[in-house]
């Protein structure tokens, strides 16, 4: 029988609801149905749309409001969304998209992210099944790169960070845990070794961790791009006879420049030598192992104390996916794991578990990267991956290949991946090189393909990075026909 209190309980559920659930699930359904076909329609359709085009004044306008206090309409506001940000994204799931080195995704990996933004983990530690999946990814990571039974890994945002985590394990290994309390002495004098086509992120990571970028030596390159690895020893001798502790070497798995890999069989010994961490980033070309056509570009990865990389980059996972792989999961405990009353653990319920990602990384508060990434490697194999940055490192050499046949276009580095520099030169080589910055501008706003610019000896260049799966040899094709008309577009008078 229904009481008055049972009426008053409802008046107030009425009155004072705090839950943000629906009323009404079914309309909530409807309109979740509706979001996503319109996310399949998008992506269906890709390859008739702009790469990029500029966002309108009146969209930016739109998002220029007040903070709402007030509940609004699910479909309003994705109506807002479907034609006022939709349209007018970064580009890189386009297949015309060449710029940077991001990668396209896949519808998988959109769907698998969804789910894990249902599911809401926390993977900073605890017993539940999304760290388990996190722990597959790490035992499939230890395969795909040959790494001993003692490594561990651990999902970052980025090869930044995941740079970053390695600069501080290798500090730690160096100097022991105690750094982690006392840290840096003026008598500690530490110095690391990279090329000077090493990633910004890798300074940048030395500057965060109080060692100061001046203590990051940047060694010279060869003719294809890589360290030079006579250069390399010499300079670590010359830092010890100076009184310097070298701790660390990193090698380049794809240099963001030209995609260059560094002689890593090379640098794992010049590292055993000296008492060197010997870290890869591998952030641009490390996953390229899974193609056999790709494979002994990567001699020796498997010997690095550690790996950064991006599933989000060719492993065509959405963004974010970073990770660092570590030759033994102890190196991150050392310099990670801390006590804190209100993350006891125990042997049987939520709080056990006996891996709590939060002793490997930086991060407590850490969400579910691993789904989206697993999705992706179960539903479309290790295999298909492969094929696909095989075919964009063919589709990079065919544009070498047409570029050199073209007299007014110029190859300025090598091509190890899938990376290509070149210009325009003018039909007598006459051509000055800012032309090329204008170029490019040029094909961002044309939207049918999206380079970027880089510098190669002080001179702009236009440089396509093909990592998007979605790439076929008629966006090629169009990169140079644009580049060439545009170029022909801006010769100027020879004297």
């Amino acid at each position: 029988m229904f009481s008055l209190q049972d009426a008053g309980r409802a008046a107030v559920d009425r009155h004072e609801r705090t839950s943000l659930d629906p009323d009404d699930w079914q309309a909530l359904r409807k309109q979740g149905h509706q979001m996503l076909d319109d996310m399949f329609d998008h992506l269906q359709s890709l390859g008739t749309k702009p790469v990029w085009q500029h966002p309108p004044s009146s969209a930016r306008a739109l998002l220029d409001a007040p903070l709402p206090t007030k509940a609004s309409d699910l479909a309003e506001i994705h109506a807002i969304f479907r034609e006022n940000i939709l349209p007018y994204g970064s580009g890189n799931i386009h297949p015309g998209f060449m710029g940077w080195v991001q990668g396209g995704g896949t519808v998988t990996g959109m769907l698998a992210e969804m789910l894990a933004g249902g599911l809401n983990a926390n993977l900073g530690g605890r017993d539940h099944m999304p760290i388990e999946v996190e722990r597959q990814i790490i035992r499939w990571t230890r395969e795909i790169f040959s790494f001993p039974e003692t490594a561990g890994g651990i999902f970052l945002t980025g090869a930044s960070q995941a740079n970053f985590v390695a600069v501080q394990i290798a500090r730690c290994r160096k100097l022991g845990r105690d750094v982690r309390v006392t840290g840096l002495s003026d008598e500690s004098r530490l110095v690391a070794y990279a090329s000077s086509e090493v990633h910004g992120c890798v300074p940048r990571a030395f500057e965060m961790s109080g060692i100061g970028s001046d203590q990051l030596r940047r060694i010279p390159v060869n003719h294809l791009g890589q360290i030079d690895v006579d250069a390399l020893e010499q300079t670590i001798l010359r830092d010890r006879q100076e009184g310097f502790v070298p701790f660390l070497v990193i090698g380049s798995a794809g240099t963001v420049n030209t995609g260059a890999v560094d002689d890593l069989a090379a640098l794992r010994r010049i590292a055993d030598g000296y008492d060197l961490h010997f870290h890869v980033d591998g952030a641009l070309g490390a996953l390229g192992i899974l193609s056999p056509d790709l494979a002994p570009l990567f001699a020796g990865i498997d010997s690095c104390d550690s790996l950064a990389f991006d599933f989000h980059k060719w492993g065509q996972v959405p963004y974010d996916a970073g990770f660092l792989l570590v030759r033994d999961s102890e190196w991150q405990r050392q310099t990670f794991a801390s006590d804190a009353a209100y993350l006891s653990r125990a042997t049987t319920g939520l709080a056990g578990g006996d891996w709590w990602p939060c002793d490997y990384g930086p991060d407590l508060s850490r969400g579910f990267r691993a789904l989206k990434t697993w999705f992706t490697l179960k539903t479309h194999g290790t295999e298909a991956l492969g094929n696909a940055m095989s075919a964009n490192c063919r589709l990079a050499r065919a544009l070498a290949g047409r570029i050199e046949r073209e007299p007014t276009l110029k190859l300025l580095a090598p091509v190890a991946l899938n990376i290509v520099c070149f210009a325009y030169v003018g039909p007598n080589g006459t051509a000055p090189a800012s032309v090329n910055s204008h170029i490019v501008e040029r094909l961002h706003a044309e939207g049918r393909v999206a380079p970027s610019l880089t510098h190669l000896n002080g001179q702009p260049a236009i440089r396509a990075a093909i990592v998007n799966h979605r790439t076929r040899q008629a966006d090629i094709d169009a990169l140079v026909h644009s580049v060439l008309t545009i170029g022909s577009q801006q010769d100027l008078p020879q004297c």
